[in-house]
């Protein structure tokens, strides 16, 4: 009988295959259907900052009505009604959810400042979420901002927040840092147990005709996968952390090279939207129909055995492969 129980932010589940956090993990009818089909747990579409600083400045408005700075302050935020449903919906779905589902519930939080973090991080936990995830999206715009005081900005906050929260915390990362295993291994110093690789910035366009710069969304590709492995190979034994992978997760295949790389869980979005959530339960055939003919009893067998750790030839991560590569092309 062919294991794949795996654990990650020390939740136990029944396989690797989580669904990441979508605009699909808003209805609860589709929540079930992700169990139904074999998802081991969810992580909910993301609480916004903006969210939470729009419920300041609606409480400010009633009670300043009248206010003339308040219509102009309120015009930069992006319309998020219709993305979700706002921070004290968001804070009901999740108890729903965890009424609903008897797999592991995992809120998100999507901003770049301390803000309101703190505060919703624990009531995201009175709700009744098993983790968290903090999902950083800080593009640093300002020149006279080093790298430096952004790491140390993002490491501030996770030290605040680990502060006052009791269940595990999960950090999604951009591919964007100078030093990410040096950045990793602080994190998990300040708290965070698991890292999520990698978050997908969403590049605006130009629209040519009307001169405007516009939002432009493209759903993830296997080749996106790349990247993430061979970070989650380098991290794998040398952090403390659960590594999980976000982007570019579309087959059993790229499940299995996630665990082989030393992942934890893979998690998946993009090809829910692509072929419907009932494609889980096809990943999870696969995955059994593979490690059978391989020879593998067990996810946790398989976990790191091709990280930067393990592998005969520790150079192939490093100049080695790129060398090679242009050789070949060659």
């Amino acid at each position: 009988m062919i294991d794949l129980t795996t654990s990650y932010l020390d939740l136990p589940l029944k396989n690797p295959l989580v669904c990441s956090s979508s605009p699909l993990c808003q209805s609860l009818d589709s929540l079930q259907r992700m169990e139904d089909a074999g998802a081991a747990a969810v992580v909910l579409h993301s609480l916004f900052e903006e969210q939470i600083q729009q419920l300041s400045y609606d409480l400010d408005w009633s009670l300043n009505r009248g206010a003339e700075s308040y219509s102009e302050a309120i015009s930069y935020f992006p319309d998020m009604a219709d993305y979700n449903l706002g921070p004290d919906g968001y804070l009901e779905h999740i108890s729903q959810a965890k009424t609903l589902l008897s797999i592991p519930v995992i809120g998100s939080l999507n901003g770049h400042t301390r803000g309101g973090w703190v505060r919703y991080a624990r009531l995201i936990e009175e709700a009744g979420a098993d983790a968290l995830e903090l999902n950083v999206y800080d593009l640093p715009t300002d020149p006279s901002r080093s790298g430096l005081q952004v790491e140390k900005d993002l490491i501030d906050l996770v030290l605040e927040i680990r502060r006052g929260l009791r269940i595990p915390l999960a950090v999604k990362l951009s591919p964007f840092w100078s030093a990410p295993a040096e950045l990793a291994r602080r994190l998990c110093q300040a708290g965070a147990r698991g890292l999520v690789l990698f978050n997908r910035f969403y590049q605006p366009d130009f629209d040519l005709e009307r001169l405007e710069v516009v939002p432009s969304l493209h759903l993830s590709t296997p080749e996106e996968l790349l990247l993430r492995l061979h970070w989650v190979a380098i991290l794998y034994g040398h952090v403390d952390a659960h590594l999980a992978v976000t982007g570019g997760v579309h087959s059993a295949s790229d499940v299995l090279k996630v665990m082989l790389a030393g992942g934890r869980v893979a998690m998946m979005t993009s090809a829910l939207l692509r072929r419907g959530i009932e494609h889980l339960s096809c990943v999870l055939s696969d995955m059994r129909i593979w490690m059978e003919e391989h020879e593998y009893e067990s996810v946790t067998q398989m976990r790191g055995s091709m990280s930067l750790l393990n592998v005969p030839n520790p150079n192939v991560y490093q100049r080695a492969n790129y060398m090679k590569v242009l050789r070949s092309f060659a």
